[in-house]
């Protein structure tokens, strides 16, 4: 069997390699060529998979180790009796922890109390009811906006997006989508940002079409929002370099990029690969999740900033911000390679849940414990 996927899937060839001979090549470099002869194909969110890409081929099987699958044609691949499969909720928990680094390092920056301030989640599905636990650890007040979910469910906890606008800090986690009801292309756009109560901190982790550059611009340097995090921009991997200069935090797209993440999505599309091929899985995450960088931390009791000084060792969101806005100084043409070459040269990143923080203290044990840490 043949096997094509994107070289920056952690493991493929190793997990793979049981079915049949895999080879890998950067997610952009994947063509109709190359995938001539393959049995399946295995991508990340950069391949656009479709009919331009698969027609003549022999490919039986997509997956992708992402939770969004827009870059896939659904209707194409059951047109043409293609398995596929994504990896929902992969690296949900991954996105959270970048949440929890940026909200205590803009704590720290901005001079606030986390647990003093309201934040409004839009979008309530793997990720943002992660986020949600996680927040409410840290003692914040939460809103939730998800229509889907409230049309489904009709429960009351889904608040309209006008109480969330009333919230101290705004974070996106919807799927991006063109059409329909739920269409959440350009969903914050000028009046999302002028409907904005002063001072709001605006967070963007999912797409970047889910906002409008322009009016995000717009709202940065008309202060209606004071302070910025982004880790998806408009036009990747050839970003806007002037809004990197504009946010307080901004990233490559790497929210969803812990090891365990990584290797949970890789397991999730090689279970569905099995099945569909019919062949014993032979493989599960622990063979490819190595020990824990940091297995125990101990909080000094006098330590001022315990929740900042503890996340912060494991992912400190600054040093992804300074790696990026080195983009500014890169010419002009090398903008979108540089900003493929953190996502693919991305340094290995262990989940909270790895390590065992030591502290007597009672209160904060219950946050450590709400933000998935090991405790007791």
């Amino acid at each position: 069997m043949q096997i094509v996927a994107d070289e920056n899937i952690p493991f493929v060839k190793e997990c793979f390699r049981s079915a049949g001979e895999c080879l890998t090549i950067h997610g952009w470099k994947i063509t109709p060529d190359i995938l001539k002869d393959a049995d399946a194909l295995l991508v990340r969110s950069i391949t656009k998979v479709n009919k331009d890409l698969l027609d003549g081929t022999k490919v039986k099987f997509v997956g992708t180790a992402t939770i969004g699958f827009e870059h896939i044609n659904l209707d194409y691949l059951a047109a043409n009796d293609i398995g596929f499969s994504s990896a929902p909720g992969s690296n949900a928990n991954s996105v959270a922890e970048y949440i929890v680094s940026a909200l205590l390092n803009l704590s720290d920056k901005h001079k606030f109390d986390i647990s003093k301030k309201s934040i409004g989640i839009v979008g309530v599905g793997n990720v943002g009811s992660k986020v949600e636990k996680k927040t409410r650890a840290l003692g914040m007040k939460v809103v939730l906006n998800d229509p889907p979910l409230k049309r489904q469910t009709n429960d009351k906890k889904y608040r309209p997006l006008e109480e969330i606008l009333d919230c101290d800090i705004v974070t996106l986690h919807t799927p991006l989508t063109y059409e329909g009801e739920d269409k959440t292309f350009h969903l914050a756009d000028e009046k999302f940002f002028k409907s904005l109560k002063k001072d709001a901190i605006f967070f963007n982790t999912c797409r970047g079409g889910v906002h409008n550059t322009a009016a995000l611009k717009n709202a940065i340097t008309s202060e209606k929002i004071k302070a910025c995090v982004l880790d998806v921009w408009g036009k990747e991997p050839d970003i806007d370099v002037e809004l990197v200069k504009m946010v307080d935090f901004g990233t490559p797209h790497i929210a969803g990029y812990s090891y365990d993440g990584k290797v949970a999505g890789m397991i999730m599309i090689y279970n569905a690969f099995c099945k569909h091929f019919g062949i014993e899985p032979k493989s599960t995450a622990k063979n490819f999740l190595p020990p824990p960088q940091i297995e125990r931390i101990v909080i000094n009791e006098q330590e001022q900033k315990p929740l900042s000084a503890a996340v912060n060792m494991l992912y400190d969101i600054k040093m992804d911000d300074a790696k990026l806005r080195r983009i500014i100084d890169e010419p002009a043409e090398t903008h979108g390679a540089y900003f493929d070459s953190l996502r693919k040269n991305y340094h290995i990143r262990r989940e909270f849940q790895n390590t065992h923080v030591s502290i007597k203290d009672a209160k904060l044990i219950k946050i450590f414990s709400g933000l998935g840490f090991k405790t007791g």
